[in-house]
């Protein structure tokens, strides 16, 4: 029922905010539909939030709402809807893409070295079989014998990659005893595809962090210090803490000084005293695979042998017409050939030659090229996204920096301490960063004694001092719960 009264209200406050042509306060939405005062205070955060309004303080310190963007609502109708199907449709779509993808890349790269082994393998029997059946000297029977050497040694590779353990295995017996490693399948999607967002989870991570810092301030953040736990710019900062009003219970209040505060009064009705971790969360960086260096060596290793496999037997099929009358080179061919006659049935041999062509040429060399390009683009990406964090990151710590003490920001205090708060252009990220909190507060710029830049952002300052007071002014006892009253087991 109560949900019903507050749609019917929140439909007529909306109404009423889109006949004005400027900033409202609470008291002109009350005059324009008659709801009581505080439901108008607590539906106005929620309309800002939907219709991405603006939140302005008069020299009288009253809040003014105000809706540049209009009133296109971000959740409800037919665009909105259509977006969240789309959304969800592209999220499903590449997760299962994304396993088919997995599992086609396991059976080429797998499936095709042992098939071009088995080949290798089988074309070194046959050398030896012909050599043995043949009165050939001492020398050609030493040859024979080290192709049968040969061939174990093939063998006995397919073994161990098909084990997988002995792959990796020391071979020395006093060697300890090495702790069980992830899958096979796992280890190639590591070294092809990592090992998924480092991140997986933020907002959350994120939102924890901003309830504990106003459950550690008695209620109440400002927007700098929301900027400085998000890492949002100021007007991204803006939009994004009227949605925390609207999902917490946070109002917007204006001090005596005439800045803005947001209080959350419901957070601070807890049973337990202890807050979370206060203080900004840093994101960290993407790392290209869990495995280990040898590890990914012997799978590039796979890989570019299937390459070389797959060139080879691309070149003699297309070539294969000049390459008979020499007799070079073809043995491998040969037992390619004998292999599909004995499974694919009697067909014409230029339709073996096709198969050969197509199966063990073109397929697994495509394949091996973007095995290796997947990786490659993936380091790329990965570094622009490393790049992006380390600069949130940087905002963060330097938002913090500058609020914690805004007269007396020097441009050589800001340098990060760890590597995933440092930008690659370090310099431009200063400076970047303090024309972007320049826009919220316009600093007054001097050059100390020393030469270098100092920033006093006095903006800040009386508005943390403004914060202080209107902390200071709240009752502490406000969150005490008190005792219990009614109890419904007793």
């Amino acid at each position: 029922m109560k949900q019903t009264r507050d749609s019917g209200a929140y439909r007529r406050l909306t109404a009423a905010l889109k006949r004005q042509r400027r900033g409202v306060t609470a008291a002109d939405v009350v005059a324009g539909t008659a709801l009581p005062l505080e439901m108008v205070r607590e539906l106005l955060p929620r309309a800002s939030d939907e219709y991405r309004g603006r939140l302005e303080v008069t020299e009288s310190g009253e809040i003014l709402y105000s809706f540049p963007h209009g009133f296109t609502s971000r959740y409800r109708g037919f665009p909105a809807r259509l977006r969240r199907i789309g959304e969800k449709f592209a999220a499903g779509l590449k997760k299962t893409g994304a396993a088919l993808f997995k599992v086609w890349i396991m059976i080429m790269l797998v499936g095709y070295f042992f098939l071009f082994m088995l080949i290798a393998l089988a074309a070194l029997v046959l050398s030896v079989v012909s050599v043995s059946g043949s009165n050939s000297s001492s020398r050609s029977r030493r040859s024979g014998g080290g192709g049968m050497y040969f061939a174990g040694n093939i063998l006995n590779l397919i073994l161990r990659l098909w084990f997988y353990s002995e792959l990796f295995k020391p071979r020395y017996a006093s060697s300890p005893a090495r702790p069980k490693g992830k899958p096979l399948h796992r280890a190639i999607f590591s070294f092809v595809f990592g090992d998924g967002d480092p991140n997986a989870g933020w907002p959350v991570r994120e939102q924890k962090a901003v309830i504990a810092h106003i459950q550690a301030n008695r209620g109440v953040i400002s927007l700098p210090e929301f900027m400085a736990l998000t890492g949002l710019k100021p007007v991204q900062a803006e939009n994004e803490i009227t949605a925390y009003c609207v999902r917490f219970g946070g109002l917007p209040e204006a001090t005596g000084e005439a800045t803005v505060v947001y209080r959350f009064d419901p957070l601070m009705l807890k049973t337990d005293a202890q807050t979370g971790r206060s203080g900004a969360a840093l994101k960290e960086l993407w790392g290209f695979s869990s495995n280990s260096p040898a590890m990914n060596r012997a799978f590039a290793l796979i890989n570019g042998i299937n390459l070389a496999f797959g060139g080879y037997f691309l070149y003699c099929a297309l070539n294969l017409d000049t390459l008979i009358p020499r007799g070079a080179g073809l043995r491998l061919f040969a037992a390619a050939y004998y292999f599909f006659h004995r499974f694919a049935g009697s067909s014409s041999p230029a339709d073996f030659r096709i198969l050969i062509a197509v199966v063990l040429g073109l397929i697994p060399l495509v394949f091996s090229i973007f095995f290796w390009l997947i990786p490659v683009l993936r380091r790329g990406i990965m570094g622009r996204n490393n790049e992006k964090i380390k600069l949130e990151n940087f905002r963060k710590i330097t938002y913090s920096r500058i609020w914690d003490k805004p007269l007396d920001v020097k441009e050589g205090d800001l340098d990060p301490a760890v590597e995933k708060c440092r930008p690659g252009n370090l310099p431009a990220a200063k400076d970047r960063i303090i024309k972007e909190i320049g826009a919220y507060a316009v600093p007054d710029v001097s050059i100390d004694g020393r030469g270098d830049t100092v920033y006093a952002f006095t903006g800040l300052k009386r508005e943390k001092e403004a914060l202080d007071s209107y902390r200071s002014s709240l009752d502490s006892a406000s969150s005490n719960l008190g005792k219990t009253v009614f109890d419904s087991g007793s």
